[in-house]
């Protein structure tokens, strides 16, 4: 199997658990990996390459608001809702930008904790 190298500068930490986020406008949006630059979210419908978004994150203490744009989009599937309605599911990527110094900082220490907690115990 050929070796998968990362392509990123920083390491995501991926989410298991999916935890729910917000985007402005957005429905249904999943945090599915975070990092100090950017993170890679689930949601119904798309977004448009390069918009500007805040994607609101649920940091320990408070939820946290990070300035982002969107990098990537990828169309995954469909979801069925209550009534037959089907919504578009998608992917895409955000990165980080122009955080405050206190934005940066907190988002540092959330990574940094869940990088420690997802560590398996010897």
């Amino acid at each position: 199997m050929p070796d998968e190298r990362e392509r990123r500068a920083v390491p995501r930490i991926r989410l298991a658990n999916r935890p729910a986020a917000r985007v402005r406008g957005v429905q249904e949006v999943r945090l599915l990996d975070l990092s100090v630059t950017g993170a890679q979210i689930e949601h119904l419908a798309t977004l448009r390459l390069g918009a500007a978004c805040a994607l609101e994150v649920p940091l320990p203490g408070e939820a946290c608001a990070l300035p982002a744009h969107v990098v990537w989009c990828t169309i995954i599937g469909r979801k069925r809702k209550l009534g037959g309605d089907s919504h578009l599911v998608a992917r895409s990527g955000l990165r980080f930008t122009n955080l405050s110094s206190t934005q940066h900082a907190t988002l540092a220490d959330t990574v940094q904790f869940l990088a420690t907690a997802m560590q398996p115990i010897a």
